[in-house]
């Protein structure tokens, strides 16, 4: 059996012929900081109703999310321009496959900061994001339905698809339609109906094959996404926190403890790679429910997590969001890509 994690770049992006065409090694999940900051954006701008916090930090984010999926963007077309098998190998991977869903992903969450410029706008890319990941999740699934599948190959990478389901409801507020609700409903039953099942089949592989390599050590933070981005989903779809959303926003609690305890030695095991972005999301959208829950079940223990977790977001997305821009300027991305 093949190993996965041989020949893997950043988030499991295939190596080979990830070198040729220009900026070959730009893996697509590098659109996972897009989502990174764009829940960040959105933690700070529960903190602002919340907590009275500066509006302009929840501004300023949402802002350089939408700059940082321009740049990404940008450079994805001029990879998939000169050398297209390199994308198409990518998408192939049965590993890196499943992150293409960052690129929907990131047009379902970016009408969140840029409704208040342009409403238009925010719609339109919500609808492409929208239709995007419904069909790459149907894609995916039939994937894994058509072939034999491999234990190894089931890595958390595979929640992102799902994820992409979940993520569907979180912007349909601002967007000011009523049908979408409809649409926001059934991504939200379809993706919290999955995630169950493949965690299960990740956890499980986890235990019992060969550990992930050091590179893709961060991706663990994934499992995190369908608990934390399952509550703000469900609460924004039913506008009520009810028993289930106590109990998703509890699981990303304790789960977060885990990982946390996981990976408090990643830096010592695996310097700063583009791969770390992976982390990102699943903390801001930690950081999302706990403030979410603490401006309805008001206790000093809720609002010492809230904000705990917001800063603990807020110190690692804007330290990596540094790092990969020091990167950028001195010319060595492709470093961090390896």
């Amino acid at each position: 059996m093949k190993n996965t994690n041989e020949g893997v770049a950043a988030y499991g992006s295939p190596q080979e012929p990830a070198r040729q065409g220009r900026l070959g090694y730009l893996p697509v999940s590098l659109f996972g900081s897009v989502m990174g900051l764009v829940g960040l954006s959105g933690a700070w701008n529960l903190a602002v109703h919340l907590w009275g916090a500066p509006g302009w930090v929840s501004t300023a984010i949402g802002l350089l999310a939408v700059a940082a999926f321009v740049a990404v963007a940008v450079g994805y077309i001029v990879k998939a321009s000169t050398h297209f098998a390199t994308v198409r190998a990518e998408y192939e991977h049965p590993v890196a496959g499943n992150l293409f869903g960052t690129v929907f992903i990131s047009l379902l969450l970016l009408p969140i900061p840029l409704s208040g410029y342009s409403l238009p706008l925010a719609r339109g890319l919500w609808v492409l994001g929208t239709i995007g990941m419904l069909v790459f999740a149907w894609q995916i699934m039939s994937r894994w339905l058509s072939q034999r599948q491999q234990t190894a190959h089931a890595t958390p990478a595979w929640i992102v698809p799902v994820v992409g389901l979940i993520d569907i409801p979180l912007a349909t507020p601002v967007l000011q339609w009523d049908w979408a609700g409809q649409i926001a409903f059934f991504s939200l039953v379809v993706g919290l109906f999955f995630a169950l099942p493949l965690f299960t089949l990740i956890f499980s592989r986890l235990l019992f094959e060969e550990p992930l390599a050091p590179g893709m050590q961060p991706s663990l933070m994934i499992l995190l996404a369908p608990f934390a981005v399952g509550f703000s989903a469900y609460v924004t779809t039913l506008a009520r926190i009810d028993l289930f959303a106590s109990a998703l926003y509890m699981l990303t609690l304790f789960l977060l403890g885990v990982l946390l305890g996981r990976l408090k030695n990643l830096a010592r095991s695996c310097p700063f790679r583009l791969s770390w972005w992976s982390v990102s999301f699943p903390l801001a959208a930690a950081a999302g429910c706990a403030i979410r829950y603490a401006g309805q079940v008001d206790n000093l223990f809720t609002q010492s997590v809230a904000m705990l977790l917001l800063a603990l977001a807020t110190i690692v997305i804007l330290g990596m969001t540094a790092q990969t821009l020091l990167a950028v300027a001195r010319g060595d991305l492709h470093r961090l890509a390896g």
